[in-house]
């Protein structure tokens, strides 16, 4: 993914909630690409939501102007309503950032959890041993 100008802040480094939007962004490419499922209509259709309720990041070199950055998703953990996702942000062999966050499966409709629906868990999990890639789009096995 290339940094942009819209990234960045005055210093020409990434503002860093541009990544929480990134991050947004992976998550996205993850169930249209990775998982096969269209997020949009996921939303909008079936009324079923993926809000973060639990983030941590750690900040290791700020990410320039210009550079092409690898953003990589990994599912840690899949619950009944909930998912741990770890994202990595890496400039070529250089760490940039690593994140922890927790997904939940909401009814857009009641404004609560809801159980992940089966036949998401069924391709949730049978990526739980993969890497998303967003520049590639694809699976890599870990």
């Amino acid at each position: 993914m290339l940094v942009r100008f819209s990234h960045c802040d005055p210093a020409g480094i990434v503002f860093y909630p541009q990544y929480f939007i990134m991050f947004n962004g992976l998550v996205e490419d993850w169930f249209n690409q990775g998982l096969g499922v269209n997020y949009a209509r996921t939303i909008t259709e079936h009324r079923l939501g993926f809000p973060i309720v639990k983030l941590e990041c750690d900040f290791v070199a700020p990410s320039k102007i210009g550079e092409i950055i690898t953003l990589g998703l990994r599912l840690l953990r899949l619950g009944r309503s909930s998912m741990e996702i770890a994202v990595d942000c890496r400039h070529g062999a250089q760490a940039r950032l690593s994140a922890r966050f927790v997904l939940v499966a909401m009814d857009l409709e009641r404004q609560r959890a809801q159980p992940v629906p089966d036949d998401l868990r069924a391709l949730m999990l049978a990526f739980r041993n993969g890497e998303f890639d967003i520049n590639n789009h694809n699976r890599r096995e870990t």
